[in-house]
């Protein structure tokens, strides 16, 4: 057997059972206890300082000096108490992680800790050495973090760390959380005057979220046993194995005692953070799983999905375990998602998508869900473009996640009242009529408990309270589609409560003035709302037919970024200018060219200096044995085939190996991004990526199980 790969399995075969941290109190104990939010700002700050910051959170006012001074000198001391000795100001570059830069509380010079507002409110990383598509160039280094006192403070690692947003030093967004803070306050202000439409006492609007964060998990060593995962994330070669998830025997089975014990350990630390996840379970696919936290603020929401892996990685170092990220780590298996439930919720505690027994919330609920629906057709292209990535391309559309055409799922009750409203909105109603009752929305309660099946082939589900984005990679920083589906959502609102305000100055009733226009939308987003098998050839041709786009691969789906109309749509709702937009899509560009690039060299490296070298030391030891068994006059002939067999793999691997390889060359002298991303993609993944990968599987099958190099599918995939 290959060394590397028999060193690993038999680290697996003596690793010692890792006994979990056991809380020694409930969590309702220590939830957050290293956090420093609005409860401990309140509980330390003068009460003129504590309200400067509630003011800078929910109106966008600037804290002054004296109120950051304050809020530093009571968070340091918090910290030191917990044994905090550095600080650092903690971003989302458009790197898909998150950054840091430690700086200790600890000054030499006078000897004692210190922190002061202005550490607390800014910092100075070098913004040439972070993505950002052009927007600096290489010797003009300064860019900020600023200090986003929405989202709390915490301590990990001894580090307080500072949630921040990242700019460049001309005022560009280079992270993902900025556009994020800035698509809020639209869909605020867009929801909030529609709901002023039926409730004068709603002030503002929060969209929040809640993530479902799927990953797979192996053991340390056979991970490090395969270069493809450690370079990569994924496995570029691998023969499924006899068992894979046929059985269905995984999903929702007894979790193994080694990730069960992981899976203690990492929440432990999340429910001290503040993160408030409550969901663990098997997924389908052997070795893959699923947390799950409550909802919360989308901004919240989103820091904490980043930490969440961050801890998960970390706490997983202790169990000796790998934890797996990429959407689709094993070729046969499902892949993961990052399913993003999104729903929007007032100021008066009013979830905009609960079906209700009152006739007045009912028709604001009709309002919000035919709204977002209308906003899902019109922005389709932009919504496919939030969730593209060279990980997610070989997930979306597998028979395990939703298709790359972006429709939505409602459930055939909602169907039947979407239905009932359009075909009888031409009724005319006399003054004091109940219209609610004539157009058949008093149905709905009658299905606020079940009023939709779950649809797991959908990209865009509602799913009784919310909307669930499903189409979401599991690798993903949930900002970049939260983003595009808010400043949709408050497009789409914009324009209904503008086309409201119309109707009502040419005098017709408010009420009747909002079905009419509903009765609109929902005729001319019919296309997009499909209740089917989204896994069906039959689906792919009824979406043609209706004109949906199916757009199957990053680089010709990031192009909805650049156009006349997401241009027009970002800035008028201040989320993002051109240069930042431009920026964004070479930046994802780069980032695709580049993971192909990787993937490339890594198929290349593995094929030519592992596979093949081992396929003809073992096709040598077949020549041996079929010159022996000739001697003896034996029959040969099946040695001599398989001896066939593998020079005919080895053959074709290496030809393939070398044209993959001068197709590179040549997409490297593209100078477009655009163009060399969309070469990479058709004359690099798509010609060569499944042809080199079929002939080395193939391999796999012939080669003697003991000289076989890479660690195999049936070793990683059964953690007990």
């Amino acid at each position: 057997m290959a060394t590397l790969r028999q060193k690993a399995l038999e680290q697996l075969n003596t690793r010692e059972t890792i006994t979990p941290n056991k809380p020694d109190r409930p969590a309702s104990a220590f939830f957050g206890e290293n956090t420093f939010g609005l409860k401990q700002m309140q509980a330390t700050l003068s009460p003129d300082a504590y309200k400067k910051v509630k003011e800078a959170i929910s109106k966008g006012k600037k804290i002054d000096e004296e109120s950051a001074d304050a809020v530093a000198a009571a968070v340091k001391t918090w910290a030191l108490a917990k044994g905090a000795t550095h600080y650092t100001h903690w971003f989302q570059p458009l790197t898909g992680s998150t950054a840091e830069k430690h700086d200790g509380f600890f000054d030499p010079l006078d000897q004692i800790e210190k922190f002061k507002g202005s550490k607390l409110v800014q910092q100075e990383p070098d913004a040439s050495s972070f993505p950002n598509g052009g927007i600096r160039s290489t010797f003009e280094a300064r860019g900020y973090t600023a200090w986003d006192p929405s989202s709390p403070m915490f301590i990990i690692d001894e580090t307080l760390c500072i949630p921040t947003i990242f700019v460049s030093y001309t005022g560009e967004a280079l992270d993902n959380k900025a556009p994020l803070l800035k698509a809020m306050k639209a869909v605020d202000e867009a929801a909030t005057k529609v709901c002023r439409l039926f409730d004068r006492n709603v002030s503002s609007v929060t969209p929040v979220l809640g993530v479902e964060q799927e990953y797979f998990a192996i053991d340390e060593a056979l991970y490090h046993a395969r270069p493809d995962l450690v370079m990569g994330g994924r496995t570029v070669f691998g023969h499924s194995p006899a068992r894979g998830q046929q059985l269905d025997d995984h999903y929702f089975g007894s979790i193994p005692s080694r990730v069960r014990n992981f899976m203690k350990d990492f929440e432990f630390e999340c429910l001290k953070l503040g993160i408030p996840v409550t969901t663990r379970h098997n997924e389908v696919a052997p070795s893959q799983f699923e947390v799950a936290p409550v909802f919360e603020e989308i901004n919240i929401a989103t820091d904490h999905n980043q930490l969440l892996m961050d801890v998960m990685g970390k706490v997983s170092e202790k169990h000796k375990l790998k934890i797996l990220f990429h959407e689709k780590p094993f070729k046969g298996l499902n892949g993961s998602g990052k399913h993003n439930n999104w729903s929007l919720i007032t100021n008066t505690g009013v979830n905009l998508f609960q079906p209700s027994s009152s006739a007045r919330e009912n028709l604001q609920f009709l309002t919000f869900f035919v709204c977002t629906i209308k906003a899902v057709d019109e922005y389709s292209k932009l919504l496919r473009a939030s969730i593209a990535s060279a990980g997610n391309d070989h997930r979306l559309g597998a028979n395990e996640a939703p298709p790359a055409i972006v429709s939505v799922f409602v459930g055939s009750e909602l169907t039947a009242v979407l239905n009932e409203l359009e075909e009888n909105g031409n009724i005319k109603l006399k003054k004091g009529d109940n219209m609610y009752m004539k157009l058949g929305i008093d149905k709905i309660p009658e299905i606020i408990l079940d009023n939709t099946d779950r649809n797991r082939t959908s990209p865009f589900a509602f799913t009784g309270n919310k909307f669930e984005f499903r189409a979401v990679g599991s690798e993903a920083n949930t900002a970049q589609p939260m983003t595009a589906l808010n400043i949709a959502v408050a497009e789409q609102l914009t324009q209904f409560a503008d086309a409201v305000d119309a109707e009502v100055a040419k005098g017709t009733e408010k009420r009747l003035a909002i079905i009419n226009i509903l009765r609109d939308y929902i005729k001319e987003s019919k296309k997009v709302r499909f209740e089917g098998d989204g896994y069906s050839e039959e689906w792919v041709e009824e979406a043609e037919k209706r004109g949906l786009p199916n757009i199957k691969d990053t680089p010709r789906a990031l192009h909805a970024y650049v156009t006349k109309e997401s241009k027009a749509l970002f800035s008028k709702h201040n989320v993002c200018n051109e240069i930042e937009l431009d920026a964004r899509h070479e930046i994802m560009l780069e980032n695709y060219i580049m993971k192909i690039q990787i993937e490339s060299r890594m198929i290349g490296d593995l094929a030519l200096n592992h596979i093949i070298p081992t396929a003809v030391n073992y096709q040598n030891k077949l020549i041996s044995n079929a010159n022996g068994l000739k001697g003896l006059g034996i029959d040969n002939s099946e040695v001599v085939a398989n001896i066939k067999k593998i020079s005919e793999h080895i053959a074709s691997i290496n030809a393939s190996v070398k044209e993959m390889i001068d197709e590179r060359r040549r997409i490297n002298k593209i100078e477009d991004l655009e163009e060399k991303a969309i070469a990479y993609c058709d004359d690099v993944k798509v010609k060569f990526f499944e042809s080199i990968r079929y002939h080395v599987d193939k391999l796999e099958l012939l080669v003697d199980d003991e000289d076989w190099p890479l660690v195999k599918y049936r070793e990683m995939l059964f953690l007990r």
